[in-house]
């Protein structure tokens, strides 16, 4: 059975089908050709792993960065973190670190806080003089840590999976990401 699946998922990805297709083509192969399964076995099981109070964050978070972003929010963020680091020397680098640390309390993606600020903080670096390279690697990098601060989305996944609190996993992260921040 498992042979077969794998064969299936390898023939459709052959095919040029994507991933997520493939994947399911194949599991529905699996369960055409073995009678014990059925296929209302696997449409319950798949509602009841979306049935999950702690996932409905998730799109939230998306939708508060999306918010963020076309309110003007990240404008403002950007400002708050220059008030308070932009004096150092390297400024606009801090900035960018401190920005980043701020969005990842708000918007729990790293790909959201990268798009967010380097869309501000990426040109502003360049026309201060840094190097697109040196502006394009400090906002990659303060962006990850957007997982490890509180709210993540990562922590809401893990949580749920795992069984484990999400509230002490938010605990767990917040001294964590501070301390890659400084």
């Amino acid at each position: 059975m498992i042979g077969t699946l794998f064969l299936g998922f390898a023939v459709c990805l052959a095919a040029g089908i994507p991933v997520a297709f493939s994947i399911g083509l194949s599991s529905l192969f699996v369960i055409a050709l073995t009678p014990s399964l059925s296929l209302k076995i696997m449409i319950t099981k798949t509602f009841a792993g979306m049935d999950s109070f702690p996932l409905m964050a998730i799109p939230f978070f998306i939708l508060a960065g999306e918010i963020m972003g076309r309110s003007g929010m990240t404008d403002r963020i950007v400002g708050f973190a220059s008030a308070l680091v932009g004096h150092i020397r390297g400024g606009l680098a801090h900035v960018n670190i401190m920005a980043n640390m701020l969005m990842s309390g708000v918007s729990g993606s790293a790909a959201a806080d990268c798009s967010a600020t380097g869309s501000i903080l990426i040109p502003a670096m360049i026309r201060e003089g840094y190097k697109p390279d040196f502006s394009a690697l400090v906002t990659a990098f303060a962006s990850t840590m957007g997982p490890m601060i509180p709210p993540s989305i990562f922590m809401i996944i893990y949580g749920t999976i795992a069984g484990v609190s999400i509230g002490a996993l938010f605990l767990g992260g917040i001294i964590p990401g501070i301390l890659i921040g400084v």
